[in-house]
């Protein structure tokens, strides 16, 4: 044990250069998910915040977020704040006790569906906020494309989540059919995998969409990052994006508003709503899926609390969106904060989030225990590969098991949530 904390310690150091602590004196260390391009812009964004702060904020962002945390925890060497996408794993460290509940004025900006309540040993209390957001309903397609007979650019790989560009689909897919009460359900924990009709339908048909328009090397999807590959001609490596060339073809992406700085400089591809492509009802096709980077606190140095607090107030959002480059300018959550409007392609998702939509639902398997998420990103793995009847019954029977098991050990994280997810 001994060992091992000595090498989570040690991770943490190499991690964030500093020490196994939070800091003392003026330093804030933040971990988050932003690297290349993206991590620059938001670290541009706490050098104009700790101006005049008398607070010097130190940023590490990792692709192997979740990995660097749980070492940094084990050794007892937290970051100050954490940045993650996940009310699933928001919620474990909130019940181990691991996250400081927000300050008032910092809580006033938890808006729903990204920041429910959390209510643990009967109290009350929220303890995280969004800093962006962003739009996942989304097609992304080349200009003149037939929408006829699209072929869907598909790629599965990431560091540490492969899976989730498919988790993505089945998702989307379920909540335009099933409609969001359903959707809450299953996201929550209070729905079975193997004998519910609409998540069996939400699976065959992504299987049916990517059959008849996918991309026929099904290991290339499997292996393929939902990046793409790097553009040479790119200074700091930008990749270029499935539409970009790295699947030649593919004419249709789903994908999430994030990909927008991907495509900026693409004069040829467009966004729209994902609805009328996923076979739902008329009902729901203004109802659009989220997903959210989300801030808590994870120590009692009083600068962290200041530093969310400055992130999500109204002038902080106004530095991020002039410290961000055009393409890299963030979603926010709420109507009255800016929203990027560098090319119409961002003046669009930014009507569909703030105008557009009837209904918005928080990415399911971000709601889900950590645990039950890892296997559903597993489960689509496998689907792509062999996408049938058979193997559908053997990987929904499970996943079933795995939410019995975590019911039957404690309370579905999601039910602890005071307030809906969508």
């Amino acid at each position: 044990m001994v060992q091992l904390l000595l090498a989570a310690c040690l991770l943490a150091l190499a991690a964030l250069s500093g020490g196994c602590s939070s800091g003392s004196g003026s330093a804030v260390v933040v971990l988050g998910p932003w690297t290349g391009p993206e991590g620059a812009a938001f670290e541009s964004v706490l050098r104009e915040l700790s101006r005049g702060s008398g607070h010097r904020y130190v940023y590490k962002g990792t692709r192997s977020l979740r990995e660097t945390l749980v070492a940094q925890l084990a050794a007892d060497a937290p970051p100050d704040v954490a940045i993650l996408n996940s009310i699933g794993e928001l919620t474990e460290y909130a019940i181990q006790n691991k996250l400081e509940p927000l300050d008032p004025s910092t809580a006033e900006r938890a808006y729903p569906p990204w920041s429910p309540t959390l209510k643990v040993d009967g109290r009350r209390r929220t303890y995280w906020v969004p800093l962006k957001v962003d739009l996942k309903s989304l097609m992304w397609s080349r200009a003149g494309s037939s929408d006829a007979d699209p072929r869907w650019c598909v790629g599965m790989a990431a560091q540490a989540t492969s899976g989730w560009p498919g988790t993505d689909w089945v998702e989307d897919i379920l909540l335009h059919q099933a409609g969001p009460a359903v959707y809450t359900r299953w996201a929550t924990g209070r729905l079975d995998w193997a004998t519910s009709p609409e998540v069996r339908r939400a699976f065959t048909t992504w299987a049916r969409l990517l059959k008849t328009g996918g991309p026929s090397d099904t290991e290339r999807a499997l292996t393929m990052s939902f990046w793409g590959t790097p553009d040479p001609r790119h200074p700091d490596g930008d990749p270029r994006g499935l539409l970009g060339g790295s699947l030649p073809g593919c004419t249709h992406e789903h994908q999430a508003s994030f990909v927008r700085f991907v495509y900026a400089s693409r004069g040829d591809v467009r966004v729209e709503p994902a609805a009328r492509y996923l076979s739902g009802s008329a009902a729901y096709k203004n109802t659009f899926e989220v997903s959210g980077d989300m801030a808590a606190v994870l120590t009692d140095n009083p600068g962290a609390q200041e530093l969310v607090q400055r992130l999500t107030s109204e002038s902080g959002r106004e530095q991020w969106t002039r410290a961000a480059r055009p393409h890299l300018r963030p979603f926010f959550p709420d109507r009255t904060d800016p929203q990027p409007d560098d090319n119409a392609t961002a003046r669009e998702i930014a009507s569909y989030l703030v105008d557009d939509a009837n209904t918005l639902c928080f990415d399911a398997s971000d709601v889900m225990p950590p645990v039950l998420r890892d296997a559903f990103y597993r489960a689509v793995l496998e689907y792509v590969r062999s996408p049938y009847a058979a193997t559908l019954d053997k990987l929904l029977a499970q996943l079933e098991t795995v939410r019995t098991r975590i019911a039957g050990t404690q309370e579905p994280a999601g039910v602890r949530l005071q307030g809906d997810i969508c």
